[in-house]
């Protein structure tokens, strides 16, 4: 079975969903029979490379905040992430494009580290110190840790056309498919799960996934997403 999991590196929801569903996936008596695919979307597409912006700058001006509410919206985030035992530094990281990062994220699928950089991705923007917006060498860095070659990643990044039409394919089929936020599961090409569902959901889509007809069914309701227009806040108190 294929798991297809569209989702950007500038999503927070995209982080702990990913969390949330490899917990119900390390339950699934099938587990070593599922294969996961990460697939690009850009919730920020018209920014441009290296233009970096403050995360509670970006986030007052999205939603209309003043900072005190863009700080306790990410505290909850924060929270929901903790709840997954993830990382999450709510002070001081930035936002910008990510579009280097999918085309990177192409290059590792190719050589069977997609998952190992992905995570690595998610834990420089949301975790550390450093900012993953902090220009080429540092994705170099990141890429290396998750086993790529350094030259051929430093190739893909000075060729901006390198994995480009891969990306845009990824982000058509989002469209094809009805998503408009992430993260967006696919199961099988049998069953959706959009937003960062409880363990529960994805233990139950999984399941139900294994035997499915080929055909594309809502599972779970709405959870919290991502978008164009920015991500979900989660409402005040204990971490969904």
């Amino acid at each position: 079975m294929r798991v297809e999991i569209w989702s950007d590196i500038a999503c927070p929801w995209c982080y702990v969903g990913k969390a949330r569903f490899e917990k119900a996936l390390a339950g699934f008596p099938h587990r070593d029979q599922v294969e996961v695919v990460h697939r690009s979307f850009e919730l920020d597409p018209g920014r441009a490379k290296g233009d970096a912006a403050p995360v509670l700058e970006m986030l007052s001006k999205k939603y209309g905040l003043s900072t005190e509410q863009a700080q306790e919206a990410e505290n909850n985030i924060a929270a929901n992430a903790g709840a997954e035992g993830l990382g999450y530094r709510t002070e001081g990281r930035d936002h910008g494009n990510t579009f280097d990062m999918h085309r990177l994220l192409h290059l590792a699928k190719e050589h069977g580290r997609q998952d190992e950089l992905i995570g690595l991705l998610y834990r420089a923007n949301f975790a550390d110190e450093r900012s993953v917006f902090d220009g080429d060498a540092y994705l170099v860095e990141l890429a290396v840790e998750a086993g790529l070659d350094a030259d051929a990643v430093r190739a893909v990044l000075a060729d901006p056309g390198a994995y480009a039409d891969d990306v845009r394919a990824d982000e058509r089929e989002a469209a094809e498919l009805g998503a408009n936020g992430v993260p967006f599961f696919v199961l099988d090409r049998a069953f959706g799960v959009s937003g960062a569902q409880p363990a529960e959901v994805f233990t139950q889509a999984l399941g139900q996934a294994w035997d499915a007809k080929p055909r594309l069914a809502a599972v779970g309701g709405d959870g919290e997403v991502c978008g164009p227009d920015g991500c979900e806040v989660p409402a005040t108190g204990d971490p969904a």
